[in-house]
């Protein structure tokens, strides 16, 4: 079956596009990855999206936007996109077990979380070593976890860690945060953190599970131990744009270049959310260019 519209990706800018082509009578499929989360969904409390003043938690938020999707007809298919291939007057979206064809494509993969890359992380991945603090959180109540990061999500998963851990200490490879100032003062004030300034982990260190990590200072080079059960990365984050391979120009870090309609350098196909290249990537700019996506698509459709 050919598609007008093929989304690859089930966040909010996948899900906002999905409601905008379907809204516009274009027959669109989504294909959502069974293998990679979205963050918003990981996310236990968004506070600065409009419209929720007391904050919405991430599951719930994506779910009502899925509903929407589905109510104007978005047809939902899992599976792992591979690849993407250009047939024209068609794109090919190459997954696991099936091709599907379209007339216009819209990337909305989004990106994942980047690795530290030391000794023990790979090893203990699952045994103390985790990337989501709200899926694993629970796990360590009344024990000790660190926290890899400094900006705003290390100091959002670092506070909500303090619900279930009895003492986090954040790792940061600065002597000041970079997360916003209002989470700093959170965590600041908050009795259970304490911080570790000028440092990196150079090692996640256990028998079977994690026990403890290295930490190197920057400046002198001098390495400590820090015993702890459990350690939280947030140290930024990487595209998923491994299956565009030379299908599309991506920037240094592997981000999609677009105009300012999202319009990729490939005539009908377009990139929003977390996987193109911006200054901002948060669920309400993520909504913005899923929208713009849309309305640049129903165009290049002849359908705007």
């Amino acid at each position: 079956m050919d598609y007008d519209v093929i989304i690859i990706g089930g966040g909010p800018a996948g899900l906002t596009a999905g409601i905008y082509t379907s809204r516009a009578g274009l027959n669109t499929l989504l294909i959502e990855s069974y293998s990679v989360a979205c963050q918003a969904v990981t996310t236990d409390q968004i506070e600065n999206y409009p419209g929720f003043p007391d904050g919405v938690n991430g599951f719930e938020l994506i779910e009502k936007f899925k509903k929407q999707a589905e109510k104007f007809g978005t047809e939902f298919i899992i599976n792992e996109v591979k690849g993407i291939k250009e047939n024209r007057p068609f794109w090919l979206i190459e997954t696991d077990d099936k091709t599907y064809s379209g007339r216009a494509v819209i990337i909305a993969s989004g990106a994942r979380p980047k690795r530290l890359g030391v000794p023990g992380e790979d090893k203990f991945r699952g045994k103390g070593v985790s990337y989501c603090a709200t899926c694993d959180g629970a796990l360590f109540k009344n024990k000790e976890v660190v926290v890899a990061g400094g900006g705003d999500t290390a100091l959002e998963e670092a506070i909500f860690l303090t619900r279930f851990a009895k003492k986090v200490t954040v790792i940061h490879r600065r002597n000041a945060l970079r997360g916003t100032k209002i989470l700093q003062e959170r965590a600041f004030n908050n009795k259970k953190i304490e911080f570790v300034w000028d440092a990196i982990i150079s090692e996640i260190t256990g028998p079977a599970k994690v026990a403890s990590v290295k930490v190197k200072n920057v400046k002198t080079g001098v390495e400590t131990e820090v015993l702890c059960d459990g350690v939280f990365i947030f140290v930024g984050y990487a595209p998923n744009t491994g299956f565009l391979k030379d299908a599309l120009p991506l920037d240094e870090s592997g981000y999609i270049i677009t105009d300012d309609n999202c319009l990729t350098l490939k005539p009908g196909v377009f990139a929003c959310g977390d996987c193109r290249k911006k200054l901002l990537r948060q669920v309400v700019t993520a909504c913005g260019d899923g929208a713009t996506a849309a309305f640049a698509c129903q165009h290049f459709l002849g359908k705007g």
